[in-house]
């Protein structure tokens, strides 16, 4: 990461931890900043969350382009309930609901986990949310593990740069299994906890 990356990087202003939790990886923190909170994903959060997502041009580039459709988007939503590692992602000024985001894929083994499956609002485009956001997740992250992946479709060029804004680097190009059998190119992306 270079020295204007890291400094683009806020630190959490608070960090909580749930309840029923021991010393290994909260997977689900509430973790406050000062433009976002995050805060578990819960069921009834499905129609706040939906109408975020429900814009086509926040997916025209995700490998799921029809992912603002409510039939799609529940698929994705029960998914993030079912990882039991989604965020939503909260506008402090405003209160509302206006992306999400999770941990999955933790290999304590390896010491990594991987963060995806974000998206925010387009209002909410342009750097500082997503900076903020991702800073308040890795700052957690890097409590427990040593590299953090991110895992983007291949044609995923805003992601991509998005990540790269945060002073991710790439690591290698792979194929995954998706449900439903299709097979989706990934890039992937890594930050350690040395390059913090």
């Amino acid at each position: 990461m270079s020295p204007s990356s890291v400094s683009a990087v806020t630190a959490p202003t608070h960090v909580s931890r749930n309840q029923n939790t021991s010393s290994s990886f909260d997977l689900q923190p509430i973790l406050t900043g000062t433009l976002v909170e995050l805060r578990p994903l819960s069921p009834g959060d499905f129609e706040s969350l939906f109408a975020a997502a429900s814009d086509p041009k926040i997916w025209e580039q995700h490998p799921q382009s029809d992912r603002h459709t409510r039939e799609v988007f529940q698929r994705y939503f029960d998914g993030a309930i079912e990882s039991k590692g989604a965020f939503a992602i909260v506008d402090r000024k405003s209160g509302r609901i206006v992306g999400s985001s999770r941990y999955s894929h933790l290999d304590e083994v390896a010491g990594e986990v991987e963060i995806g499956w974000t998206f925010l609002e387009r209002a909410f485009w342009g750097g500082r949310y997503n900076r903020e956001l991702k800073s308040l997740m890795l700052e957690h992250a890097f409590r427990f593990v040593g590299r953090v992946l991110f895992v983007v479709g291949e044609s995923n060029f805003r992601s991509q740069k998005a990540l790269e804004k945060i002073g991710a680097s790439f690591l290698r190009k792979e194929e995954r299994r998706e449900p439903g059998g299709k097979v989706q190119r990934n890039v992937i992306y890594l930050i350690t906890r040395a390059e913090l």
